[in-house]
């Protein structure tokens, strides 16, 4: 599978690009980043610094910096670290950023893989809906685009009603759900119903030193946020979207057209358009947790056992 994944590392988009590293059903062509977790020019750094972890000789690209249309956001360093990486200091990577923005890497991407690339957007969606108004057949050219981010029935994250991704940038989310494209909806309906806990990180750890150990030590800090919080462990959100562009049939999903709130105290919620005229989108309603957690170990014990 082709695939690209748009991002603002943070902790769980480093779990989600390290899965897609080590999956063997993955072809990562590309990071784009966004701002959300982290400051833009810190998710380019840190994009950077994963894909040399990785080994992978891949290009990434720099993209928004802000909302299309609200002001700019302070980072969620509260939750990811002052660097995005929980407690770890920032490492310099040893490449650049393409020169080429987010959206025209985007546009060109899908252009050249027309009908095969699956985008995998898990920070707010800015970049995505940028490369839509930059190229209208972009939204048909990728095969589909699936999103992290959004509930429709469980609570939201930064409000009662809305997770942080969609309130980030809600017109950016409402233009790629008017677009037509093809898209599924992974959000906190399904994410925190797949709760890591400590010893889940020490079973990464164990089954691959080197990027287990990595995830490992930035948890420390992600799960203290969730613990402050009443919960037992850490929703398995971004990764979570890479396995749903692998295997939707293990998502319980309903086919709904949907829009979002772009303004007043529900900014940002996701709601079921029946009579919007739009493309109906699939979204994630249930899974079982048991096997949704052992998809994601499973490329780390694979590449991490020994030959």
């Amino acid at each position: 599978m082709k695939m690209i994944i748009d991002t603002d590392p943070g902790v769980d988009d480093a779990m989600a690009i390290l899965f897609a590293a080590l999956h063997p059903g993955i072809e990562l062509l590309g990071l784009t980043t966004v701002f959300g977790n982290v400051t833009i020019e810190q998710a380019t750094r840190n994009a950077l610094r994963l894909v040399e972890r990785a080994g992978l000789d891949i290009p990434v690209a720099e993209g928004a910096g802000k909302p299309l249309e609200l002001p700019p956001f302070e980072p969620a360093h509260i939750v990811h670290g002052p660097e995005g990486f929980g407690h770890l200091p920032a490492e310099t990577p040893a490449r650049a950023a393409l020169s080429e923005t987010a959206p025209e890497f985007l546009v060109r991407m899908a252009r050249a893989h027309k009908g095969e690339l699956v985008l995998c957007p898990i920070g707010p969606i800015t970049n995505v809906a940028e490369a839509i108004r930059l190229d209208p057949e972009f939204a048909t050219n990728v095969d589909r685009i699936v999103v992290m981010g959004g509930t429709l029935d469980a609570p939201g994250n930064v409000s009662a009603v809305a997770e942080a991704n969609t309130w980030h940038d809600p017109h950016a989310l409402d233009v790629v759900l008017a677009s037509g494209a093809k898209v599924v909806m992974v959000g906190l309906d399904v994410t925190m119903q797949v709760l890591l806990k400590a010893p889940d990180f020490d079973r990464l750890a164990a089954a691959h030193p080197e990027h287990g150990s990595f995830l490992k030590a930035m948890s420390h800090f992600y799960l203290e946020f969730y613990h402050s919080k009443g919960e037992v462990g850490c929703g398995l959100h971004d990764p979570m979207a890479v396995i749903a562009c692998l295997e939707p049939e293990l998502f319980t999903l309903e086919e709904t057209p949907l829009a979002c709130v772009l303004e007043g105290p529900e900014i940002g919620r996701m709601v079921r358009a029946p009579d919007s005229g739009r493309t109906p989108a699939l979204v994630c309603m249930d899974c079982d947790p048991t096997v949704m957690a052992e998809r994601f170990f499973a490329p780390f014990e694979a590449a991490g056992a020994p030959a």
